[in-house]
């Protein structure tokens, strides 16, 4: 079943990792019409599923079908930039896994192109559709928190250590995506230092530094060699201070009445303040179907579609910055 007036036609491109994701979703809420791999390890088991499903090795194949609407990118974050432009250029709406693409000259291209043939460019931040990262937003935006004062975030995990992907593009991007969302802004000083223990070149610990014209600041602690395995974002406010941890089953935002007080009598100095705790109760919709629901809306005509990919060209920015801070 496709959202809006008429289905929208699908092809799925890139289905090793997280593209049987996207054919799972897709499948469910658009007309899935191509499979795409150049692997065909990769390409048979998932056709072999979806077997009304064109499938093929071949990226011209899917772009030369006229009556395909958009194509979804899951492959290497190396080829997304190519790939995306060739399927904007072949006049298909684009949604690409993050980053994509790797150079922010590359992603204005992108945002560019997109917006001159008014297709959708939707990079894939998955995070921005979870229901605990809009309820921080939420929380934000209402004002509940008072001025925001800094947010940072901890991802970190003894996981897999890739040999080429360093920690801050393959975690840093979902927790950038996140602090940018809920800041809105770009920030105008940045500066990244980390430590490549494993494979020369490829730093397996980054510690991120992000100052913002408003006086916020943040920070990222990304990590592949951690005893702990952590997915938490805090958001500091002058009235309240919230939590979102993806490792809870059921809190997964928690809201703290905790602040810094100024009492008149004192002579200026300041006392912590400790009220209630509560714990909002977020819904368990699956981000990824959110995510996937969301794209098919701006096909459709609904929301801000040239905000959506300006928005994934501010995250490549700031990687692009941080990266060229690590490297210097």
């Amino acid at each position: 079943m496709g959202i809006g007036p008429l289905v929208t036609s699908i092809g799925v491109v890139g289905l090793n990792y997280w593209g049987p994701n996207l054919v799972r979703n897709f499948n469910d809420l658009a007309e899935l019409t191509w499979l795409c791999d150049l692997d065909e390890e990769h390409l048979n088991p998932i056709a072999a599923r979806y077997p009304n499903t064109r499938a093929t090795t071949s990226f011209d194949d899917v772009l030369a079908d006229d009556a395909l609407d958009a194509v979804v990118i899951a492959t290497p974050v190396p080829t997304h930039y190519a790939l995306a432009k060739q399927a904007l250029e072949a006049g298909k709406h684009v949604f690409v896994e993050k980053p994509p693409a790797m150079r922010a000259a590359e992603m204005d291209e992108l945002v560019t192109l997109a917006a001159d043939k008014d297709l959708v460019l939707m990079p894939g931040h998955l995070l921005l559709y979870h229901p605990g990262v809009l309820k921080l937003k939420e929380l934000i935006v209402d004002g509940e928190l008072g001025d925001v004062l800094c947010v940072y975030g901890n991802r970190v995990n003894l996981g897999i250590v890739r040999s080429n992907e360093n920690a801050l593009w393959s975690l840093g991007v979902h927790d950038l995506s996140v602090i940018l969302y809920l800041l809105d802004e770009d920030p105008d000083f940045v500066t990244a230092q980390g430590s490549a223990s494993i494979h020369p070149g490829v730093e397996d610990v980054v510690f991120c530094f992000l100052r913002f014209p408003s006086g916020k600041i943040a920070h990222m602690h990304l990590s592949w060699l951690d005893p702990h395995k952590m997915r938490k974002m805090t958001v500091v406010g002058r009235e309240k201070m919230v939590v979102f941890d993806d490792m809870e089953l059921e809190r997964k935002v928690t809201v703290y009445e905790k602040g810094p007080w100024k009492r008149a009598e004192s002579y200026g100095e300041w006392q912590t303040r400790s009220g209630d705790i509560y714990i909002p109760k977020i819904p368990t919709d699956e981000p990824l179907k959110l995510e996937c629901q969301e794209f098919l809306r701006l096909i459709a005509g609904e929301g801000d579609r040239r905000k959506v990919a300006e928005d994934g060209a501010r995250v490549v920015r700031a990687l692009d910055r941080l990266t060229e801070s690590l490297n210097g």
